[in-house]
Formats: structure tokens, sequence, C-alpha cells
């Protein structure tokens, strides 16, 4: 009896240490951004000019925050004239913060999926940029 119990609690064990190397691992939670924000003014001028027609087209403020879903955060944080800045997250578990310092810069962050994050500073005056972001 005594060999027995040991043979099946070595079994247990052996099992109960091979088991999770032999199952298929979850899919990591991960996520995939686009950025544009052209280095030079011009580029940064076009893209501005961009940003606050949506702007004003949404109805948006110079600095908006519009969130779907649960467990989201968002903050925006804006220093000079002239800036407008936004998120926009879809889904569960996204965080952003935009910071904006420096004079008529625009900047736009989307976020879809879950779990996605973005963090902007935008230094400087004139500046123009958008992030896409999809987590999974």
């Amino acid at each position: 009896m005594h060999r027995t119990l040991t043979k099946t609690l070595s079994i247990a064990l052996v099992t109960g240490l091979l088991m999770p190397a032999l199952l298929p691992a979850p899919a990591a939670a991960g996520s995939v951004s686009f950025t544009l924000a052209p280095p030079s003014e011009d580029g940064g001028d076009i893209l501005s000019t961009g940003i606050r027609l949506y702007s004003m087209y949404r109805g948006l403020k110079n600095g908006e925050i519009n969130q779907r879903g649960h467990d989201n955060e968002a903050g925006v944080s804006q220093n000079g004239r002239g800036n407008v800045g936004f998120v926009r997250q879809r889904g569960n578990g996204h965080s952003a913060t935009l910071q904006q310092t420096g004079d008529d810069n625009a900047y736009g962050i989307f976020q879809f999926g879950r779990n996605a994050r973005t963090d902007v500073e935008q230094y400087g005056n004139r500046q123009g940029g958008l992030t896409f972001s999809y987590g999974w």
C-alpha cells in the first residue's frame, strides 16, 4: 500500500509540474501604435490645421477627453495659448496623457481595443501630431 501511495503521489507531482509546460500559453497582451508628428513647422501647420478642423466639426474645446468603455484613464494638460488637444478612447483599460507646453499646438490621441497606453509631451510652438493605438 505504501508503494502504491508513493507511486500515485510521484505521478501527481510530475503531472502537476509538467502540465503548465504542455498546455498552450495564452496570447500575450500587447498593442500597436502609429504616430504622425512632422518635425518641420510646415508639416506641423498642415497637420495642426486638420486637427483643428476635426475639433471644430466634433465640437471639441481646447482640451477634451471622450471615453467609452470601462476602466479608462486620461488626462490633458495645457500651458500656453491656442493649444488644441484631445483623447478619444473606445474599449476597456486604456490609459492616455497629453501634455502641451507652448503656443498653437495641436494633438489628437485615438485608442481602440483594450489596454492601450499612450503618453505624449508636446513642447514648442505650432506643432501638430496624431497617435492611433490598438490594444489587445
